[in-house]
């Protein structure tokens, strides 16, 4: 009884302490969470915690997205490839029936159906660009002679007698039928060695008539074969209704669902689309597109890549960027504690600075004195503010000359691209000038005879007008040949420059005076812009007035109905300029990069040879300058003649 007693009378006292010991861990927590470093900490984990959450979901977003852009891009690129190398092919195709078309004895082997002499004609082209199949066909769609590859021997095999009226692109072009380019015809063919893009062409003799027609054929397995190992991804190709022709793919025993596309799916206006498929137990994407040759739709095109990677590559990274973030959000946390223990009190100082630094003022210091962290950040923070200031004014530093050198760049890059481009039509002005130096006095006598013999004639008494009349014309045909001829000798010996240092603004006057008459006759008013005083340039001046005359004269000739033409002389770019402007018709983008060019020319025919600008172009390259043209359609043509203010040595 006596040891109950006592038990109970202690039990009061452990109660007691009990309950003083919960309120003291009580009071302990709500002091810790109602500090200032609960204040801090708390919702600086929280947001931690949620940033990290949110990054870890966008940037596998991001990275997935950018995926899954990469792969359909690549797919879209592959497709183009494909589409690209089916038309290069079919290029190909028509180069070699030209060259076996216009090749002498072709035409007369046709008529007689000469198969051996065909295949002996035909056979080196063949050989030499690798052709696998080439037909030659009657005016009856007979077959005439066929060389074709065996796929299993690889060996050329000779064959005779096939009936191939029963194909359109042969029937077409028996029919002297045409598509929007022309007389030629591109379209799968399937053969008894498997499925054949064939390119045919007409055949016609010396006076045009067709007697036949040629057909140039590649095997599409060797065509698939190509593209794949250039655009790394599976193809297969089906025909205008869809059904199947030829494909790369290893074809599994169910079917192969890229290949039940409806053709009435794929139109012009919609010219492509995605579409996911299951093979052999993965995934893929496939661009269905339409297989365009010579702007018809020849058939369907199906580009395929294996797509399983994605969603390996989406797991993969949401599990690295989630372990990067959670790394992350934990020291964030753990230094975000660490720092509220020695920020609180300098905190509202630093942000002050921190504001006035971020505003752009870095003229800021801190003004700390102390032994402790705080201090340590202090010179920290001052440390970096003097050198972001030190950086900032070497940025704008480095900027200004970046810019300066980007000028630079910009004006090489431009000098780089007008040389080029004068290479490249010296080159066409070397090659026509060695052609025409060749044939021109052989031709030029010629016509003389022909013109003297024809006036001769003309003055003899009793002719009856008939006959008179084609005398004349006779005599003007030769005379206008013998100028063409004379134009051709005058390009092809094209001289060095003889260079003097002369004024300028007489020249462009001597030039104005001799068309003067042709500026009065096509009711063209002229206005003149030259500098007061004397402009000094070496260069030939008898060359340059030709150079002058030549675009004062296109110039009158553009403007049917007259116009304004303007003539400036000035400086640009370290040389002196000499613009002509004229209010005319305009030049077409498309003839921009050609007026340039022997022999090209827009003018009626009779009203020029296309060797006037191709000589300006030469002589003035000669000079070491160059001609800029800059034209639009009703508005007019401005043509600018650079030529350097300082000698140097002409260009032979």
């Amino acid at each position: 009884m006596e040891l109950r007693e006592g038990l109970l009378e202690q039990q009061p006292v452990r109660v007691k302490d009990i309950e003083g010991v919960q309120k003291t861990f009580f009071d302990t927590i709500l002091d810790v969470f109602s500090g200032l470093r609960a204040k801090l900490i708390v919702p600086y984990v929280l947001l931690t915690m949620v940033i990290a959450m949110v990054g870890v979901y966008v940037v596998t977003n991001l990275v997935t997205s950018s995926i899954r852009e990469r792969f359909i891009n690549q797919l879209f690129e592959a497709s183009r490839v494909v589409a690209d190398g089916f038309v290069r092919r079919e290029s190909g195709h028509l180069e070699d029936l030209r060259l076996m078309a216009y090749m002498e004895g072709v035409s007369e082997a046709i008529q007689e159906r000469d198969a051996e002499g065909l295949q002996n004609m035909l056979w080196p082209i063949v050989m030499n660009n690798q052709i696998e199949a080439v037909t030659v066909i009657d005016l009856e769609g007979q077959e005439i002679m066929t060389l074709a590859v065996e796929p299993a021997t690889n060996q050329y095999l000779v064959s005779s007698g096939g009936d191939f009226s029963q194909f359109d692109m042969v029937m077409n072009i028996l029919k002297g039928e045409m598509d929007q380019i022309g007389d030629k015809y591109a379209d799968f063919m399937i053969t008894s060695f498997g499925p054949y893009l064939f390119t045919d062409a007409p055949v016609r003799d010396s006076s045009g008539q067709m007697i036949g027609m040629l057909m140039i054929g590649t095997r599409l397995e060797s065509v698939l074969g190509d593209l794949k190992s250039q655009s790394l991804a599976d193809i297969t190709v089906l025909d205008r209704s869809g059904s199947f022709v030829a494909t790369t793919l290893v074809m599994p025993e169910e079917g192969v669902e890229v290949l039940e596309v409806d053709p009435q799916t794929i139109t012009q206006s919609d010219a492509s689309m995605t579409h996911k498929l299951e093979l052999y137990g993965r995934d893929f994407q496939a661009v269905i597109a339409p297989l365009i040759i010579r702007q018809q739709e020849m058939g369907i095109l199906s580009v395929v890549l294996p797509s399983n990677y994605i969603v390996s590559t989406m797991a993969t990274s949401r599990n690295i960027f989630s372990l990067i973030f959670a790394l992350g959000t934990i020291a964030t946390i753990v230094i975000g504690y660490v720092l509220a223990q020695s920020i609180a009190r300098p905190i509202l100082r630093l942000r002050s600075i921190s504001q006035a630094v971020a505003a752009g003022d870095l003229d800021q210091n801190t003004g700390f004195e102390r032994s402790d962290e705080i201090g340590e950040l202090a010179s920290a923070f001052d440390t970096m503010t003097m050198r972001l200031r030190d950086r900032t004014a070497e940025a704008a530093r480095l900027y200004a000359e970046t810019i300066e050198r980007n000028k630079e760049l910009a004006d090489i890059n431009a000098r780089l691209q007008s040389t080029q481009a004068q290479l490249v039509q010296s080159e066409k002005l070397a090659s026509v000038g060695q052609l025409t130096a060749g044939i021109v006095h052989d031709v030029k006598n010629p016509l003389a005879v022909i013109k003297g013999l024809a006036e001769e004639l003309h003055e003899e008494l009793g002719l009856d007008p008939s006959t008179r009349a084609q005398l004349t014309t006779i005599r003007d045909s030769a005379s206008r040949a013998s100028n063409i001829v004379t134009d051709l000798l005058k390009f092809a010996r094209q001289s060095t420059p003889e260079m003097q240092r002369r004024d300028m603004r007489e020249t462009i006057q001597s030039s104005l005076r001799l068309t003067e008459y042709l500026t009065r006759k096509g009711k063209v008013e002229v206005t003149i812009d030259l500098p007061d005083q004397p402009v000094m340039v070496t260069f030939d001046a008898q060359q340059i007035e030709q150079v002058l005359i030549n675009l004062f004269t296109n110039a009158v000739q553009a403007m049917d109905h007259g116009g304004s033409l303007r003539i400036n002389l000035g400086r640009a770019k370290g040389a002196i300029a000499i613009a002509v402007q004229d209010t005319g018709m305009g030049i077409p983008k498309q003839n921009i990069t050609r007026i340039f060019d022997p022999f090209f020319t827009t003018k009626p025919e009779g009203e020029g040879t296309g060797l006037g600008l191709s000589v300006s172009f030469g002589i003035v390259s000669r000079h070491g300058g160059t001609i800029e043209v800059e034209s639009e359609l009703g508005w007019g043509t401005t043509f600018t003649v650079l030529l350097p203010e300082e000698p140097t040595q002409p260009i032979k």
